[in-house]
């Protein structure tokens, strides 16, 4: 498919290279603003059409969906009480001060 492209952009430019020139002249009632926007345009379809696609090259980064949990007899675990708050002061050479982190704290 590159390939086909690729040689229907060749041929294209060898068309509009070998098509007879006239001159460009602002009284042409807008026909040069139609051709700078065409080549705008094209330029546009075929830089879209030639661009490399980002595929991942693997299986996607995240896990199976999860599946069904057995507990024990006494029932699922309490829910736990989850806070954020400020851990102990840590030096940051990259910047020269003193950080204090963010810490999850469970009850």
């Amino acid at each position: 498919m590159k390939r086909l492209i690729c040689a229907f952009a060749v041929v294209a430019t060898a068309l509009a290279a070998a098509a007879p020139t006239t001159s460009a002249r602002a009284d042409d009632s807008g026909r040069v603003a139609a051709g700078i926007a065409g080549g705008f345009l094209g330029g546009m379809l075929l830089g879209g059409a030639l661009a490399p696609r980002p595929y991942p090259p693997g299986p996607p980064p995240y896990g199976p969906p999860p599946g069904y949990v057995e507990y024990g007899p006494d029932g699922p675990p309490p829910p736990q009480h989850c806070y954020w708050t400020r851990g102990q002061p840590v030096w940051d050479d990259a910047y020269g001060v003193w950080r204090r982190p963010r810490v999850q704290v469970c009850d």
